[in-house]
């Protein structure tokens, strides 16, 4: 029996984009999927949307959070009710091409490691249409074909959108309540119990870059959470977690350039 796949979403306020997102999921050529979606206090119409999506296919379950909590808070609140073997994420304005689920599935079995994840495309904030509908480009963010916990504290090497964990092996895992840089923490509270991740340079996955604010202010704005992580998160020592800094400052510097 092919096995289930929970796609974890958390959504606040994403109505333009979030039908493309759910769609991109729902039409994946590897159909055993749930997708767990907690919408985090909409105001904008997303949760009438998402009750359409449910009473069309089964396979989608929203769930609205007890009061506003951040993506940390949602995403949690998704993965309790996960119960699929695998556990996988999207947020709501990107996408996943049609075979990502089913490709990175044959990756895994063959990989042996329980986090796997994938290259992926980058697309501009204003694209509006289909995940079938995206022309390939060469904007292509290059997972790496191993990365360690030492690896991983220089920079995050794995794009939630592509990430992938086994509950088989792992048993289901939350994010660190973080207002930022959760999905790193889990990565790196998996990958410090000695699992190595494994990454399938095929891109399977498209990113919407260019966000509102300038490239630098977002920049400036991940360093306190970055430190937080290293520091609470990771307790690592001062003089680590200022190298670990300095690399993901430069790394991210790199891939803001694609």
């Amino acid at each position: 029996m092919p096995p289930l796949v929970s796609v974890v979403m958390p959504v606040h306020n994403s109505a333009p984009t979030l039908g493309a997102s759910v769609r991109s999921v729902l039409a994946q050529t590897h159909g055993d999927v749930e997708l767990l979606i907690t919408d985090d206090a909409s105001t904008d119409g997303s949760w009438d949307l998402l009750m359409e999506f449910a009473r069309q296919d089964e396979r989608v379950r929203p769930h609205t959070a007890p009061e506003q909590g951040g993506a940390a808070r949602a995403r949690n609140l998704a993965l309790a009710r996960a119960r699929g073997e695998w556990v996988a994420f999207l947020d709501a304005d990107d996408l996943w091409l049609p075979t990502k689920a089913e490709r990175q599935l044959d990756f895994a079995a063959t990989a042996g490691a329980p986090l796997t994840y994938t290259s992926y495309y980058k697309m501009d904030a204003d694209f509006s249409g289909e995940a079938a509908d995206f022309a390939p480009n060469g904007r292509i963010i290059a997972a790496r074909e191993r990365v360690t916990y030492r690896d991983m504290l220089v920079q995050d090497h794995i794009g939630c959108l592509t990430a992938m964990y086994s509950r088989t092996v792992l048993g289901t895992r939350l994010m660190p309540d973080m207002p930022r840089r959760q999905d790193y923490g889990l990565w790196l509270s998996i990958m410090r119990e000695g699992h190595s991740a494994r990454g399938l340079q095929e891109p399977l996955a498209v990113y919407r870059s260019g966000r509102a604010g300038s490239l630098s202010s977002r920049k400036l704005a991940l360093v306190p959470y970055n430190w937080r992580l290293y520091r609470d998160h990771e307790q690592l020592p001062v003089h680590r977690s200022v190298l670990s800094l300095a690399g993901a400052a430069w790394h991210s510097r790199r891939k803001s350039r694609i």
